[in-house]
């Protein structure tokens, strides 16, 4: 991208350390989401927890779709996810107050906790109190570390870096699926090593919360500038940083002069990456991602799998979802996050469509798929998850946690991490009863959730690709051309939005009357108008889109 600086940066050993290290966060959070799926389709577990949901699934001729449908077993997976959305907002305070370094160490004592109280439950109770701890040390966890990343990251390999914390994710899920594979055979006590080894990836991540460095721009904002100045030149690896070092000494300056980042995030020159923010995480969790992987050897089992095969085909699409996350990291900074999304898009349009269709023509309430069919499955959901994992997976924490300014950028992240925690609440919870309920349709809702999120992608999202983090403003949301006129129009007001006008209706009016204009515009017009005037080639890529 012309007209962007690009600061002077090596790697070294110690930081790449310390992306690796960080990046545990990912993967506690990843075995976790993995984990879950695995555990409730075992009938040891199903015994001492949930005896009517074994008897039901027992039954030869129990309804395919609702053998699992239970609001207590929904609640053990969703649980962690109410208690992460509550939670995020502490850790904002924790990352602005006392930096990312402490927040990743205070994350992994969490997560520590709740999984020994997990292994050992004897009760229902236990398990849910410590999956609510699992659920705050992810708050913390998935707050810092996408934050740590951006900001130790150099702006030519910013999105790699940060894809990390995904591609940690998607490892975290693959190990899940693979202890479960081997669990399932240990009786009657394979669930609890399943629960238990969340310890590790938390214990590894405890040491490295005490080896990594803190942020430059968390120590500046701090008030330590001498001792940002020198990690900086650290993290780099060369002593000429001064250029860099002021930057985020200009943000700083800012970020000092906002006592409540909060009630500023909510003003309307804050809204464009707020908005951007918060609906990529809501739309990363309409994709049906999470419901897949929570559920897949659930749900392969819906289809005619029996258990070990279908604990073996999750192990397949979580392997699926490793190796496709490094197509992103080896993509996202030559070809940008647009380009990325609006494919997945399609992808995953295609394939949630066609499963629904084989399951809605084929799978009745007491039959199976043929072997072919649902093979075929499995296929699709590879396709599925591979699109996921190259796009929204990874952009869907990376963007958020790049476009807020110093001033808001814990605050606004965190309104993206409880978002995406809630989202993922309500899937957990409700897709068991979804899938009873609306059967092979589920997956053409999802396929219209899939369908708007390309829509909003392709009129609202801007490029942000070599923009420096502390230039989004200036580089990116005044050059948009919906939102350029958006703070245009509110900069530099003074009012307080709640007290001296209903701002929240002239927001929404703002954004209507811009994205009608401009898809308008393109209606009319035969080719793409530019959303990044800095991207050389932005006419022929957006007309190749």
């Amino acid at each position: 991208m012309s007209g962007n600086p690009t600061y002077p940066s090596k790697f070294t050993v110690y930081v790449i350390l310390c992306w690796i290290l960080a990046a545990f966060g990912g993967l506690m959070f990843g075995y976790d989401i993995g984990i879950s799926g695995g555990v409730t389709a075992m009938d040891d577990f199903l015994i001492k927890f949930f005896p009517k949901v074994h008897e039901r699934k027992m039954h030869a001729k129990e309804d395919n779709y609702c053998k699992y449908d239970d609001q207590y077993l929904q609640l053990f997976t969703s649980s962690l996810y109410l208690a992460a959305l509550v939670s995020s907002f502490a850790a904002s305070k924790v990352c602005t107050k006392f930096g990312r370094k402490p927040t990743i160490l205070a994350a992994s004592v969490f997560f520590l906790a709740g999984a020994a109280l997990s292994a050992s439950a004897q009760h229902l109770w236990m398990l849910i109190i410590g999956r609510v701890l699992l659920g705050i040390g992810v708050g913390f966890g998935n707050e810092a570390v996408p934050l740590f990343l951006s900001e130790i990251a150099p702006v030519q390999h910013r999105g790699a870096v940060n894809i990390l914390f995904q591609l940690f994710v998607t490892v975290g899920i693959l190990f899940a699926n693979l202890v479960n594979y081997w669990t399932s055979k240990i009786h009657p006590y394979g669930w609890r090593v399943s629960l238990g080894i969340a310890g590790v990836p938390a214990a590894i991540l405890f040491i490295g919360s005490l080896i990594i460095t803190e942020t430059p721009a968390s120590l500046v904002v701090r008030g330590k500038e001498s001792l940002g100045h020198t990690t900086l030149q650290k993290i780099r690896g060369v002593k000429e940083v001064d250029v860099e070092f002021q930057q985020i000494m200009e943000a700083s300056e800012i970020a000092r002069g906002v006592k409540q980042p909060f009630k500023k995030l909510i003003s309307p020159s804050s809204m464009p990456p707020l908005i951007i923010g918060v609906m990529l995480q809501v739309f990363q969790q309409f994709t049906g991602i999470n419901a897949i992987m929570f559920y897949a050897p659930v749900l392969f089992q819906t289809v005619g799998f029996k258990n070990d095969a279908s604990l073996l085909s999750s192990v397949i699409t979580g392997l699926v979802n490793v190796c496709c996350t490094f197509v992103s990291i080896f993509s996202v900074d030559r070809f940008g996050r647009r380009k990325l999304l609006l494919q997945a898009c399609v992808q995953m349009f295609a394939s949630q469509a066609i499963i629904g269709g084989i399951l809605l023509r084929d799978l009745h309430a007491t039959d199976s798929l043929t072997k072919p069919e649902a093979i075929w499955v499995v296929f699709l959901v590879c396709m599925f998850v591979s699109a996921f994992a190259w796009s929204w997976g990874p952009l869907g924490w990376l963007i958020p946690s790049e476009t807020f300014p110093l001033e808001t950028r814990t605050a606004g992240f965190a309104f993206a991490v409880s978002s995406n925690m809630l989202c993922t609440f309500i899937i957990a919870q409700a897709f068991l009863s979804m899938l009873c309920h609306m059967r092979a349709l589920i997956f053409f809702f999802f396929g219209g959730w899939i369908l708007v999120m390309g829509i909003f992608v392709f009129f609202l999202l801007p490029e942000t690709k070599n923009v420096p983090i502390d230039a989004m403003v200036d580089t990116v949301w005044k050059k948009h051309p919906v939102w350029k006129k958006f703070i245009a129009d509110y900069e530099g007001k003074k009012t307080d939005p709640f007290m001296d006008h209903p701002i929240h209706i002239d927001l929404v009016a703002a954004v209507f009357e811009e994205f009608s204009s401009l898809a308008s515009t393109k209606l009319k017009s035969n080719s793409s108008s530019c959303f990044h005037p800095e991207v050389e080639s932005c006419n022929s890529t957006h007309k190749s889109l």
